[in-house]
């Protein structure tokens, strides 16, 4: 997919990274990279090197988290700050403005009044040297190294995984 013929969701994540002077743009892939095993395998990387974005729902406020996590790990809830609930993908999309796949931790489009989410980065992400996230498209990625993920999304640092 060229530039003019960009989706709107990949068009936000791109403007977000270029306002955040991060150099590396968005990445068409060949096939689906819905899940974090799926990118692993188009890239050629361990599925840990994958940041991939899981948004839960705050269970006391109209309201969600978006746990940026490796790969390879599972988000403990129990670990969060606040009691967490799953979202539904229409939650998912009312607070981050994409769709389930695809969902960036950086270009958010809240929509009908919902906040963006609050971001929280897993330290499992640290143990590679460079990271790939979601870029608003089941078939668009970024990739960046930890501490600039964790710099351009304005994601707090925090342990909320299991080994």
């Amino acid at each position: 997919m060229d530039d003019t013929n960009e989706h709107p969701a990949v068009a936000r994540v791109r403007a977000a990274l270029s306002e955040r002077a991060h150099t590396e743009a968005p990445r068409w892939l060949d096939g689906s990279a819905r899940t974090a095993a799926e990118a692993a395998a188009q890239l050629g990387v361990p599925q840990g090197a994958i940041a991939k974005s899981v948004i839960l729902r705050d269970a006391q406020e109209d309201a969600v988290w978006l746990c940026i996590t490796a790969g390879d790990r599972r988000v403990n809830a129990a670990k969060l700050p606040a009691p967490t609930a799953r979202a539904d993908a229409d939650c998912v999309r009312r607070h981050s403005g994409f769709a389930i796949g695809g969902v960036s931790p950086l270009g958010f489009a809240p929509q009908d009044g919902a906040s963006a989410p609050r971001l929280l980065m897993d330290e499992s992400l640290w143990r590679f040297e460079r990271v790939w996230a979601a870029a608003g498209h089941p078939m668009a990625v970024f990739p960046a190294t930890p501490d600039e993920l964790l710099r351009i999304s304005g994601a707090t640092r925090a342990v909320f995984t299991d080994d």
